[in-house]
């Protein structure tokens, strides 16, 4: 090959080389939509609802445990034997320009049995037939449910009690629908869960919420007596 040869193909390895060393991956944006908050669960017929709860369309980009993080602490705290556990976030939905302490948290715990069919919800809370008792209010929603897993040692004689709860949505009015689409979201993050889980029958948690889902009466709230 002649020295004018060589030349041109250096020539070119060396603009290969330009261009493909050169081309450093995008930055990561700061911010995701509502498919992409909280490991992905609400990706799909759900992302309108989250913007709807949340109040926002776009979402700072934050790093945390998630799935992985929040299911180890369940097991740790089925494990440890005692009737409830701390609460593990999932996530937070802070939106973009939100304020610090306003965001939209999605939680969960092992809760005592007395938790369920609790007097002491606030005001406005209605109760639904999910899990072994589902609440809504318009800032927040919760749902317990009992989990059978492999991964839960002792569940067969001994269910985990589960409750994930939604805190902080966006106030939009008492209106049924407005509750149910709190509960929702909570609903779509923990059969993500129980999946994730391996419960059985996935906790007994429907695929889809039912718009028409029972409304149970409410429970008399607690009077203290005068001495």
């Amino acid at each position: 090959m002649n020295r004018n040869g060589k030349n041109l193909i250096a020539g070119l390895l060396v603009a290969v080389c330009a261009t493909a060393c050169s081309s450093d991956p995008e930055p990561q944006s700061p911010y995701v939509n509502a498919a992409e908050v909280c490991d992905e669960v609400f990706a799909g017929d759900l992302e309108k609802t989250v913007e709807t709860v949340t109040g926002a369309t776009s979402f700072e980009r934050r790093a945390g445990g998630g799935m992985e993080q929040l299911i180890e602490e369940i097991e740790k705290g089925y494990s440890s034997g005692r009737s409830w556990s701390p609460r593990e976030e999932l996530c937070e939905m802070a939106a973009k320009g939100g304020r610090s302490g306003a965001e939209t948290t999605l939680a969960f715990h092992i809760y005592a049995p007395q938790d369920v069919n609790y007097p002491g919800n606030p005001e406005g809370t209605k109760r639904f037939s999910l899990g072994k008792e589902a609440v809504a209010n318009v800032r927040s929603a919760g749902i317990y449910f009992e989990c059978v897993s492999p991964q839960l040692e002792g569940s067969k004689n001994r269910p985990a009690r589960i409750y994930g709860g939604l805190g902080k949505a966006s106030d939009r009015g008492d209106a049924r629908e407005n509750l149910m689409d709190n509960l929702r979201v909570v609903h779509s993050a923990s059969l993500a869960l129980a999946e994730k889980l391996e419960c059985e029958d996935n906790a007994g948690l429907p695929a889809e919420l039912d718009s028409d889902l029972k409304e149970l009466p409410p429970i008399a709230r607690e009077t203290q007596s005068g001495s």
